[in-house]
């Protein structure tokens, strides 16, 4: 058999067979946890065998970011206003600068919710990978607020340490501090939880961005405990705290939109590639596994081996197979060119 080439893209898979497939190749044996954290845990992490063995399509994913976005914004933006009102009661400048960026991480949901549009558009000569990159520039945008963030939270603590002003209201100050700490806490683990699901580092990225906000909602209240205390300085003091809080959350964030940037991968999501498309019948071997993420979802291309004396249409049809194995077993991926090579013509 002559050498030939593969290329054929791999079509989505049907979710009930993805899902059925992950449903006997994991075993049973944790427990689940029940009552009140039962509860909590079945909104922000509910169960599965795998991290996102629910998503099999690019369009499925994407209209789960999509509600991801409304969903977070409506919560922030909520949030934002109720911490706003009490900004009138209080008259904390803390608080209206805490209030600030609740807003302005709730306006990062804008630049997310185009990505996953834009995304959704066809692939065109110009644009021959689709406009999956959209998604990870909108993930730099995110890095921004995040480092703006902390800057002006790092900003705002000095200017307090070296203008000290008096505060009112510490009860309701203290409540608005909480309150601007559930709203984003619980946004930064919608997020995540959803943004790792579908595979989308930006919305990853974006719910740190979230937590950051809270952290810096929870030292208006810290603040607040502090000076109820006689220490006038407390507020200054934890903000500076929760400033480097932040940075330490940018680093993380960064790294993820860094990696999708440069095409990395899990060295174990290639192995795991290479596991599966070398037990279809026929496949002698594989080899130059490339994978890499276009916004949420995966592209590979990899070459298998087969016999001598195999047929063109056999090697065809092995290829077909390893498609079809890579389509059930790995989640995220959308499409797979399969090079075939003869074992002769590589030795």
């Amino acid at each position: 058999m002559s050498d030939h080439h593969d290329h054929e893209p791999l079509a989505s898979g049907d979710p009930e067979d993805h899902a059925a497939t992950h449903a006997h190749d994991h075993p049973h044996e944790h427990d689940h946890p029940t009552g009140f954290r039962g509860v909590i845990e079945g909104i922000f992490r509910p169960h599965s065998h795998d991290a996102a063995d629910s998503i099999d399509t690019a369009l499925e994913s994407s209209e789960r970011g999509i509600r991801a976005v409304r969903i977070s914004f409506l919560v922030l933006f909520l949030t934002s206003i109720a911490q706003l009102v009490l900004v009138v009661v209080t008259g904390s400048v803390a608080l209206l600068a805490d209030t600030i960026h609740n807003f302005s991480d709730a306006l990062t949901a804008i630049p997310l919710f185009l990505a996953f549009k834009l995304s959704r558009r066809p692939s065109n000569p110009r644009y021959t990978y689709g406009y999956g990159r959209a998604e990870d520039l909108a993930g730099i945008f995110v890095i921004l607020m995040i480092a703006i963030s902390a800057v002006i939270a790092g900003w705002e603590a000095i200017n307090r340490l070296i203008h000290p002003e008096p505060l009112s209201n510490l009860g309701v100050l203290f409540a608005a501090g909480l309150v601007g700490f559930a709203g984003n806490e619980l946004v930064a683990l919608y997020r995540i939880r959803e943004g790792n699901a579908i595979g989308s580092a930006a919305l990853v990225a974006d719910g740190y961005h979230a937590r950051t906000d809270g952290f810096t909602s929870l030292a208006v209240a810290f603040g607040a405990i502090g000076v109820w205390l006689g220490f006038e300085r407390a507020d200054p003091i934890v903000g500076l705290m929760i400033s480097v809080a932040i940075f330490v959350v940018l680093k993380s964030a960064a790294k993820q939109v860094y990696e999708r940037l440069m095409d990395a991968v899990d060295p174990d999501l290639v192995g795991r590639i290479e596991h599966e498309a070398g037990h279809v019948a026929g496949v002698e071997g594989v080899t130059d596994v490339r994978v890499r993420w276009v916004g949420h979802r995966l592209s590979a291309d990899l070459t298998i081996q087969v016999a001598g004396s195999q047929s063109v249409a056999a090697g065809h049809e092995i290829a077909a197979n390893v498609r079809s194995r890579l389509q059930v077993k790995i989640a995220h991926l959308d499409e797979a060119s399969v090079h075939v090579h003869d074992v002769l013509a590589t030795r």
